[in-house]
């Protein structure tokens, strides 16, 4: 399926959904589906970046980029699509940065059944609005995703996890350089390392106490939150926190953010302008993701 096939079976009149392989929740209801266009359409590696469509599995995606040494920080399993439009980060965001930095240019159907470009092919060219950024993380409630330009990062030739019990798990962060992921459970600590291999064996050494471990801890599910990094020190409870950006894994469910009404406001402006009938992926709340990074 092409870019005009995706549109034309998106229509532009009656409520409709995006179907991927539901790895990510996907979207409830009964109104009628739509499947993206899947595929690697063009991996270029001297320039670090990959087209392909939405639809495309993020784990074959991932074998691709592999054979060059490369890959997309955008997490694992479902669809490349299903994981730009819920935007949600591994445990490793603290190296590997935010979702929204890998989507360099989208092409996207939008409520009239029309396809519009957003963002460039690389960062020198882009100009204007920044729509790719808005689209990652709106669960497909302002457009589908049908093509995306995304960049590339090496592969490191180590990535090992470290485990410690340690009395204060800040330290940890502030003597490493530039570690991947540092997890606090208020009693251990959970270190991601990754490069070269001499270079992990030295900042392994800086961490009092550290043996190696086969993988990060298991994440309480009760909730995900998202709060200001130096309120992780006064958590209670069953939890893993991720140190340096401020997402907490609970064992509690969340009581719910607490969003400026001013951002309420703004957001219901935003699903008017793009989708005034509200037929994009109806049921979906715009506003799931707020507080929860």
């Amino acid at each position: 399926m092409d870019l005009s096939d995706f549109a034309e079976a998106v229509g532009a009149e009656d409520p409709v959904r995006i179907e991927g392989t539901a790895s990510r929740g996907g979207a409830p209801g009964t109104e009628r589906c739509v499947q993206a266009p899947c595929g690697v359409v063009e991996f270029l590696p001297a320039e670090m970046t990959v087209r392909c469509g939405a639809g495309t599995l993020l784990d074959e995606l991932q074998d691709v980029l592999r054979e060059s040494g490369q890959t997309v920080r955008i997490g694992s399993g479902g669809t490349v699509g299903g994981a730009l439009s819920l935007g949600r980060a591994g445990v490793c965001r603290l190296g590997h940065g935010p979702v929204r930095d890998a989507l360099l240019q989208a092409r996207y159907v939008n409520a009239n059944g029309r396809v519009v470009k957003a963002g460039g092919p690389t960062v020198k060219n882009v100009s204007g609005f920044d729509l790719c950024r808005l689209l990652v993380g709106a669960r497909g409630t302002l457009g589908f995703l049908g093509e995306v330009i995304l960049r590339t990062r090496p592969l490191p030739p180590v990535s090992r996890w470290f485990t410690a019990e340690v009395a204060d798990p800040f330290a940890v962060l502030q003597v490493l350089y530039r570690p991947s992921a540092v997890l606090w459970d208020g009693r251990s600590v959970w270190v991601c390392l990754e490069g070269h291999h001499a270079d992990v064996e030295e900042q392994s050494r800086l961490v009092p106490g550290v043996v190696e471990v086969g993988a990060p801890p298991t994440l309480p599910s009760g909730s995900r939150r998202s709060l200001a990094p130096r309120a992780l020190r006064h958590l209670e409870g069953e939890f893993v926190a991720e140190l340096g950006v401020g997402v907490v894994h609970h064992s509690e469910p969340s009581p719910g953010p607490e969003v400026d009404p001013r951002v309420k406001v703004l957001h219901a402006q935003v699903k008017r302008a793009f989708d005034p009938t509200g037929r994009m992926n109806p049921g979906v709340d715009l506003m799931a993701g707020v507080g929860a990074a």
